[in-house]
């Protein structure tokens, strides 16, 4: 058993976890079964879920997020809470970035997770409990080279969670959108990563516990990191990106050679 909870009462009981074969969907999946008063952990993800991670309690369905029809949905009747973690990006100059990928970031990041919640939003906005959570990510926030794609798709997404609740306020209900916006994230297959329960554990019960308060924004490690980031990303927004681009250089993210490469080829596009 990935976590063994005895003594609390909760009050999710029956979750839909979108991208929860892997990483820190998988996580919040294993974490909820593991409560003992779960019933049940929906998981679906564009491939099965891995043996070692099936028990009683997860159903594992597979559904391409790029799919036209989302009837696939209608079967989840018996859900209290919602949670999508599904996404990906690519780092890269956005000279590299080909028409397909932009297409498929927006689809699967952004119009898919709408989609989803437009499927359930009469829940959302009923006056029965119901726990809705998005993974959006910090580089939502801010200018993020290198990611321009997968930040636009992540801003796209934060102001519409953020409309929503406004409006679910306005209209009278208690429900709201958990906007998850973390960094980089270790134990995670994201750009090229691989799955690590041990390391997701924590960020997973704290998913789960900010889910359950039906807080509406969660950032991991804001007063420890991100506090100061995003107010230097206000003081002056184009020098941040700046130095965000110099830094994911002289990290090791980018190599240099990609930088050279992209600089060469301005100036003979210049004629210089």
């Amino acid at each position: 058993m990935y976590y063994e909870q005895s003594k609390i009462e909760y009050k999710m009981k029956r979750i839909l976890v979108i991208g929860g074969a892997n990483g820190i969907g998988l996580s919040i999946a294993k974490s909820m079964a593991g409560r003992k008063d779960c019933e049940i952990v929906y998981v679906v993800d564009k491939v099965e879920l891995a043996d070692e991670y099936k028990e009683d309690k997860i159903k594992s369905f597979v559904f391409d997020l790029a799919s036209d029809d989302y009837s696939f949905f209608d079967r989840f009747t018996d859900i209290d809470s919602l949670m999508i973690t599904a996404g990906f990006g690519k780092l890269a100059l956005f000279r590299d970035v080909d028409e397909q990928h932009i297409i498929n970031s927006f689809n699967v990041n952004t119009v898919a997770t709408i989609r989803i919640i437009k499927h359930f939003y009469d829940r959302l906005q009923s006056s029965e409990d119901f726990w809705c959570g998005v993974m959006v990510s910090i580089a939502g926030f801010m200018s993020s080279p290198f990611f321009a794609v997968y930040g636009a798709t992540k801003a796209a997404l934060k102001i519409f969670i953020e409309s929503l609740n406004v409006e679910l306020e306005k209209l009278g209900s208690k429900n709201r959108i958990l906007n998850v916006s973390p960094g980089s994230i270790k134990g995670t297959s994201f750009n090229n990563g691989k799955t690590d329960l041990e390391q997701t554990r924590q960020l997973a019960e704290d998913i789960i516990r900010h889910l359950e308060n039906k807080d509406d924004l969660f950032i991991p490690q804001y007063e420890e990191v991100f506090k100061g980031v995003l107010e230097s990303y206000h003081n002056d927004f184009r020098l941040y990106g700046l130095q965000s681009f110099d830094y994911k250089v002289a990290s090791g993210r980018v190599k240099s050679e990609v930088i050279d490469s992209a600089v060469k080829d301005g100036k003979q596009l210049h004629g210089l």
